[in-house]
């Protein structure tokens, strides 16, 4: 029992980190639909795989393209994502900002630093 306890411990600690490094004046806070398109936007930069607007309008899982399109808008304006030019005028790249990679580095630092409590709490 005593595991479980000290594993949801990290969890709940890197949430705590993660709350207070979400609540500095960098960028403009994500809804959670948001949160997900830059999951998969930082995993294809992480890939070195393109994802262009249209890839993503295209994901059903996300919801209806409109949405999708909206939500790209929103995150362009919040300075969370670029669109950049391909060879192809009509496809947009969605790209990272570098405030939207800067927070992600703060996001995997708030990781490692509550594994590291629990590690030295255990």
């Amino acid at each position: 029992m005593k595991k479980t306890i000290q594993s949801s411990g990290v969890y709940l600690r890197f949430l705590h980190l993660a709350d207070a490094i979400r609540g500095l004046p960098a960028l403009a806070p994500l809804d959670p639909l948001e949160e997900r398109i830059l999951a998969m936007v930082a995993r294809a930069g992480e890939q070195e795989e393109r994802l262009c607007v249209r890839d993503m309008m295209a994901r059903e899982k996300l919801g209806a393209p409109a949405t999708i399109h909206t939500r790209l808008k929103s995150m362009r304006a919040k300075g969370w994502i670029v669109l950049s030019n391909t060879e192809d005028a009509r496809r947009k790249q969605i790209e990272l900002t570098h405030e939207a990679q800067h927070y992600l580095v703060k996001l995997s630092k708030c990781m490692v630093e509550a594994a590291r409590g629990a590690a030295s709490n255990g």
